[in-house]
């Protein structure tokens, strides 16, 4: 088979319903802007159903992962089937050269195969060597398309080489790269960047890339707000987000060159406990996340007052034990936050544990932890047990309720989960007029 052939058969993929629907449309009359005009048009109902569908089952089923899930898996399909009636019917390439190749990629949020509904399309489309007319004419009418959609698509055009390169001085660029997911086309140029950016990049690097994750994180909660309890608190970018679990994944997959999260508790990072609280965080997270873009229409990323009600609404919470629906809503968003500085403080511990000289961030970051934990050696009233804080007696609320607060206060500025001895006292919070969202606020 000569080398023409091989890469035709790899452009080539199995069609599916919605590939024959597209290629139909564009095998019709009219020149190629018309063509692509009737497969923007068979696109736009299949991608209005899908988000219907995502908000119904998000609405019943209550599950955010599902719901990003399946809005990445019809972008998926969306962006192959336009790919593969473009390459066969729209730009044909019978005999193609070695340079007529072409492999396109998702890379970011994207990469990860999860999508909220007003999440950017991150694409990457690599070539063998620079820009062809056939590659140019392929990349144009698949973006043009998606913008005809109106979706927010952030893309780039290199070869492998271009993206080492540029993977090696810019950070950002780097960790798009690093959750790089193959979607179609010749997919030997992934496999060749994929297995250059494990070598030439990641390879003696784990120390840089955390040093720079977490500035980034520092600089990005001082902006949407150091505080995790935040009135109107930023669900992407905001203390105890979504960002910060992409930020632990993105240090941990790094460092420790796993592919997922469960692969954390192979490698000992996380416990299995550990493990069930991130996909627990990151459920909840997601779903109110989705929640917000499909009430306000619009990538919205802030919890605002106005839509707070609405939400808890829609994710079925109800006035119950005093507390009104939004208010219970509310109060399990922030402990969701404080979970996740939980899990943030486990794998800051964890990279300590492994890099014996820390970088200059790392170094602050785990000497700042340090100073905090001072704090409670000085209690006669806490201690640490398993990496949790609790009572250092039966009578310490007894004594003095104030420490309902201490608790509290010391959970949030040590990022520690508190132990369930020390939160089985609710006589002693009924007593003393007191409740967890209380607390949480007051700490």
């Amino acid at each position: 088979m000569s080398k023409g052939s091989e890469s035709a058969k790899v452009l080539h993929e199995a069609p599916d319903p919605l590939s024959e629907v597209l290629e139909k449309a564009a095998t019709g009359s009219g020149d190629t802007g018309l063509k692509r005009q009737a497969m923007v048009a068979i696109l736009r109902d299949r991608l209005a159903t899908a988000r219907t569908d995502a908000e119904r089952k998000l609405l019943a089923g209550k599950d955010g992962l599902a719901c990003v899930r399946m809005l990445s898996e019809t972008m998926d399909g969306i962006i192959r089937a336009l790919f593969n009636a473009t390459i066969k019917h729209l730009y044909r390439a019978d005999n193609p050269t070695t340079s007529e190749r072409l492999s396109l990629v998702a890379v970011g949020g994207y990469g990860r195969g999860t999508l909220a509904p007003g999440s950017d399309i991150d694409l990457l489309f690599i070539l063998p060597t620079k820009a062809t007319p056939w590659s140019e004419s392929i990349v144009e009418v698949i973006l043009y398309a998606l913008w005809d959609l109106k979706l927010k698509v952030g893309h780039s055009v290199r070869t492998v080489d271009e993206c080492i390169k540029e993977g090696k001085v810019d950070m950002t660029i780097r960790t798009a790269l690093l959750e790089a997911r193959y979607l179609t086309g010749d997919k030997r140029l992934f496999v060749e960047f994929r297995a250059r950016f494990d070598k030439e990049i990641v390879a003696g690097t784990a120390a840089e890339f955390v040093a720079a994750k977490l500035a980034e994180r520092e600089t990005r909660v001082s902006r949407a707000g150091s505080s995790r309890y935040l009135v109107e608190p930023n669900v992407k970018d905001g203390k105890g987000g979504l960002r910060d679990l992409n930020t632990l994944f993105w240090i941990t997959k790094y460092v420790y060159r796993v592919k997922d999260v469960d692969d954390l508790v192979k490698v000992g990072v996380f416990s299995l406990e550990e493990q069930k609280l991130f996909h627990h965080c990151e459920e909840f997270l997601w779903r109110v996340r989705c929640q917000l873009h499909f009430v306000t229409g619009r990538a919205e990323e802030r919890l605002s007052f106005d839509v707070q009600r609405v939400i808890a609404e829609r994710l079925g919470y109800a006035s119950h034990g005093g507390l009104s629906g939004v208010e219970r809503f509310m109060k399990r968003y922030f402990l969701i936050a404080k979970d996740v500085g939980d899990l943030t403080a486990i794998v800051c511990a964890a990279l300590e544990a492994q890099h014996t000289k820390p970088t200059p961030m790392l170094d602050r970051f785990v000497q700042r932890f340090r100073r905090k934990s001072h704090a409670i050696a000085q209690s006669k009233d806490f201690v640490i047990e398993n990496e949790r804080i609790t009572v250092a007696r039966k009578d310490v609320f007894a004594s003095d309720p104030v420490n309902l607060v201490r608790l509290f206060h010391f959970a949030a500025i040590l990022n520690r989960a508190i132990h369930p001895d020390a939160t089985r006292q609710e006589d002693l919070m009924a007593k003393y007029g007191l409740n967890e969202e209380a607390i949480v606020q007051a700490a």
